[in-house]
């Protein structure tokens, strides 16, 4: 499944190149995909207002202008072939060496993955991930990140940063461009965001995202859980003291109903299959 589709990868440098990154473990892959595949893939994507009709769109302070699909049956066909690839033992082999975390698992329901679309003034504010499925009792290990924009200029904004762990310095601000894939470590201190979208209109940012996960629970973890916990950059004084916190609680408050909906359907589809 994934000899056509990923390019080979050279396992030993990015084990090496992981191990070794700051602020936290990460990698950079360029040229991800087999070329041919990856410009199928980025035009099979939907427009943003395709998108909207398919999936949940995203108009929070931290988060907006942006939205997501990932139920699968509303994938393109190439879209779901990678999802296929990068979910593909394979894959979760390869994974496990460049990182060193044993027996991931790839996530069927896509939980906060699937097809990102930003539109224009779209902005993901610096954060870290949840990192526990209760309902599943999964340990989110890694994130993975492919972008699918045929063209992407510097002034349009829109990179993945990352952030030392006090939200303090931006050490790395790596572009969208086609074909990049970011895979980095989810923990306490993995914060990144996306810097503020300016693409004109009629463009948008695109992109493919999928978590990893374990039974086991990470190492030197002390029990607690949470959602995505958003911090303020450094020059959002007002976003920190006024607008976060307020919104983290009607976030708080959907994801709850969210959860509820999921739980619900899959007592439903038991009920259905008997399984």
């Amino acid at each position: 499944m994934t000899a056509d589709i990923i390019a080979p990868l050279p396992i030993d440098r990015l084990r090496q190149s992981f191990q070794t990154a700051e602020p936290f473990p990460f990698i950079v892959i360029d040229d991800f995909l087999e070329a041919a595949f990856a410009r199928e893939v980025a035009a099979a994507y939907p427009t943003f207002e395709t998108a909207l009709q398919q999936g949940f769109s995203f108009n929070f302070v931290n988060e907006r202008k942006k939205v997501q699909v990932t139920d699968v049956s509303r994938f393109p066909d190439p879209v779901k072939r990678l999802n296929e690839a990068i979910a593909s033992q394979p894959f979760l082999d390869q994974l496990s060496e460049i990182t060193n975390i044993p027996k991931l698992l790839a996530d069927p329901e896509l939980v906060g993955g699937g097809m990102h679309v930003t539109g224009p003034h779209g902005r993901l504010d610096v954060h870290v991930d949840f990192n526990f499925i209760p309902e599943r009792k999964l340990h989110r290990r890694l994130n993975i990140l492919i972008y699918l924009n045929p063209t992407w200029e510097a002034d349009w904004g829109g990179a993945v940063e990352l952030w030392d762990r006090d939200v303090r310095h931006c050490h790395h601000a790596l572009a969208p461009r086609l074909n990049r894939c970011v895979i980095f470590q989810t923990s306490e201190t993995s914060f990144h965001g996306v810097q503020a979208v300016r693409c004109p209109e009629g463009v948008e940012r695109r992109s493919f995202a999928a978590y990893y996960y374990t039974r086991e629970p990470p190492p030197r973890w002390n029990g607690t859980t949470h959602s995505t916990i958003f911090r303020a950059r450094p020059d959002e004084r007002l976003r920190g003291y006024v607008l976060m916190p307020a919104e983290r609680l009607q976030r708080e408050l959907q994801e709850g109903l969210r959860r509820v909906r999921r739980g619900v359907g899959r007592r439903v589809r038991r009920l259905v299959t008997g399984r």
